[in-house]
């Protein structure tokens, strides 16, 4: 299978596609800071209290990014495939995390320790680019998302998920993206009805 096959230079080849050109080189070097991870379903990729010290890229799998409020779990960010997450907070100010991450299901996900991506960063603008589009796409789905719970009804968070992330619809257990679109399953379930009514 394709997916069991692909190496770390197909990674990096990916991100450059995704967030900036590079050299043969520069793909060498984005190369040697990939790192490789494997996670079985309900494994947990970052703890509590964890200083997150990676941004991760999803090659496959699907990853629910969480927190506790008042004793309840709250969702802040569903991950599929080709996609980007990381703790932004800890990242930066390399504190403990007050969010959690899990494998929704068995993820291949590659990690770009920060410390090593800067160091590269410095002295390489190619990859400096990238680590940039990196972080501005992270704070645009969380500015979306945000923008999303405030000012959307049920409906059109629902219809705007469907919309931006198709897949973590399909794959992703329903109470989770009802407590992600901060609605109960059960006006997920109604605006799921009535959206397909609607077609």
């Amino acid at each position: 299978m394709k997916e069991l096959a692909v190496t770390t230079r197909d990674i990096a080849r990916e991100l450059a596609r995704k967030y900036s050109t590079m050299t043969h080189d520069e793909l060498t070097t984005l190369e040697g800071i990939l790192v490789p991870m494997k996670f079985a379903k309900g494994d947990m990729i970052i703890h509590e209290k964890e200083v997150c010290k990676c941004i991760y890229y999803i090659w496959h799998g699907l990853i629910r990014q969480f927190y506790f409020k008042n004793g309840k779990e709250v969702t802040e960010h569903l991950g599929v495939d080709r996609s980007i997450f990381m703790c932004i907070e800890s990242l930066f100010k390399e504190e403990p995390s007050k969010l959690q991450v899990e494998a929704l299901e068995p993820s291949l996900i590659y990690a770009l320790p920060k410390k090593r991506l800067e160091e590269e960063a410095i002295h390489n603008v190619n990859i400096q680019m990238l680590y940039r589009k990196i972080l501005e796409e992270s704070l645009i789905i969380s500015q979306v998302h945000a923008d999303l719970v405030r000012f959307e009804t049920a409906q059109a968070r629902y219809k705007k998920i469907c919309q931006l992330n198709p897949q973590v619809v399909l794959r992703a257990p329903l109470n989770y993206i009802a407590n992600y679109l901060q609605m109960t399953p059960e006006t997920l379930s109604r605006v799921r009805t009535a959206t397909l009514n609607e077609g």
